[in-house]
């Protein structure tokens, strides 16, 4: 069993380990460590906004970020957005990331949101079918535009 636990500063870096293991990450992720220690520190300074990893035996093998949403639209529903879902490489297909899925559902429940969403790159086709089996939906098309 994996135990998911808010991550600590000193994790950082194994969750950027687990950024690049795959060949998107290793494309778009650096190798200097001080910006994601700053952007670490700035999400914990923001309400809501929460990187979580999953550890067993005291190694960081999982993580996702969990960010909470209130608005308007859907008769004012609370969202739960999860991003940067990573399993090691060497542990993917057992069950880690299912597992992960609902501890993110367990604290968007927790937090009265009525709603979970995430994106994911369209090559993921794996991760597209996992997430389908658990019960998501491609019910949107995303847009990003990178602000330079």
């Amino acid at each position: 069993m994996t135990l998911f636990r808010e991550a600590r500063r000193d994790d950082v870096p194994a969750v950027v380990a687990l950024l690049t293991e795959d060949a998107l990450g290793a494309s778009r992720e650096g190798q200097e460590l001080e910006p994601y220690l700053l952007a670490f520190d700035r999400m914990l300074a923001e309400a809501g906004n929460t990187l979580i990893v999953g550890v067993r035996e005291g190694r960081v093998i999982a993580t996702y970020q969990l960010t909470f949403i209130s608005g308007l639209s859907l008769r004012a529903t609370r969202r739960a957005q999860v991003e940067s879902v990573r399993v090691a490489a060497d542990l993917r297909g057992h069950g880690i990331g299912a597992e992960m899925l609902a501890d993110a559902e367990m604290r968007a429940r927790a937090a009265g949101c009525r709603l979970m969403q995430l994106t994911m790159h369209q090559s993921r086709t794996d991760t597209a079918r996992f997430y389908e089996r658990l019960g998501f939906t491609p019910s949107h098309i995303g847009y990003k535009r990178e602000l330079t």
